[in-house]
């Protein structure tokens, strides 16, 4: 019998679907260890269609059923104890997101949660990244989403606050903020971190994962603010064909990954922070840990 404990999460993003498998391995008397034994990735921009026009297309609508059953027959496969599917800015903010989901569950018997700014912080701000940080050091955390980012400004090891901005990087591309979003950010920010030294941040997301892997850094290492801003220079004076063909790109992170680097950018220099922690973890490692603790100790 193979040991360890299946669970899996579905990452219902802007820019992208997200299938995670992972396996937990249980040791005694030390923290449980956890196993990503696969990823699958469907590059579907629901954000594409609600940011322009509120609602997600028909075409698109089709896709998302077909890839949801196309995860459901993979689920069924893996045969996890538990599992949870997630949706964030784009069905949040799609008029018939709600419609969406009944048609999901209908056919593909999938429950979707579309969870709100906050949840998604919570669930993002998973142990997996809090074991990374030290008691005495203030962080802010930024997660850079295709639809809004998240951020959490953290002391002694807790969150002190979190907000939701409609702030992302397809949201970028399609030149849908304005500049109240961003003075609205910088305000929170200001607000929130006013009196504590703030001069590292925490990053997620699959922009900035990217940039730590063309700098060469391993998960869990620091990238420094003047470091992104050089590389974002590079990219930036690069076509979306060199950056797939030449920099290992998929397409839908080469036409995002400079507006996502400047949500990043803006936002440690506004608190303060010189440099960024990478882990490489995101929303669907956040649900798998919370399924495991649900099945654990029913928390």
């Amino acid at each position: 019998m193979e040991p360890g404990l299946r669970f899996a999460a579905i990452d219902i993003g802007s820019n992208a679907i997200r299938l995670l498998f992972s396996r937990i391995i249980e040791n005694d008397n030390k923290n449980p260890h956890l196993v990503k034994e696969s990823l699958i990735r469907m590059p579907l921009r629901l954000g594409y269609d609600v940011f322009n026009d509120g609602k997600i297309s028909n075409i698109n609508c089709k896709k998302f059923l077909a890839t949801m059953e196309g995860f459901r027959s993979l689920i069924d496969a893996y045969s996890p104890i538990s599992y949870r599917a997630c949706a964030t800015a784009a069905m949040r903010n799609a008029k018939n997101g709600p419609d969406l989901v009944k048609k999901v569950k209908s056919k593909a018997g999938i429950n979707i949660e579309i969870i709100d700014g906050s949840q998604e912080a919570t669930l993002i701000l998973s142990k997996n990244i809090n074991s990374l940080l030290k008691i005495d050091t203030n962080y802010m955390h930024i997660d850079v989403g295709g639809g809004s980012t998240e951020l959490s400004i953290i002391n002694n090891g807790k969150v002190k606050i979190s907000n939701s901005f409609p702030i992302g990087s397809v949201r970028l591309l399609q030149n849908k903020v304005n500049k109240y979003s961003w003075d609205n950010m910088r305000s929170w920010i200001e607000e929130n971190s006013s009196g504590l030294v703030i001069n590292k941040a925490i990053g997620s997301g699959g922009n900035i994962n990217k940039m730590a892997s063309m700098l060469g850094k391993k998960k869990g290492k620091y990238l420094s603010y003047s470091s992104i801003k050089r590389e974002l220079k590079k990219i930036k004076s690069t076509d979306l064909r060199y950056r797939i063909v030449e920099l290992g790109m998929r397409p839908d992170r080469a036409d995002v990954i400079e507006h996502a680097s400047k949500i990043y950018l803006r936002c440690m220099k506004w608190v303060g922070a010189r440099k960024i922690l990478v882990p490489q973890s995101g929303l669907a490692d956040g649900v798998i840990e919370q399924l495991y603790k649900k099945y654990k100790f029913n928390i």
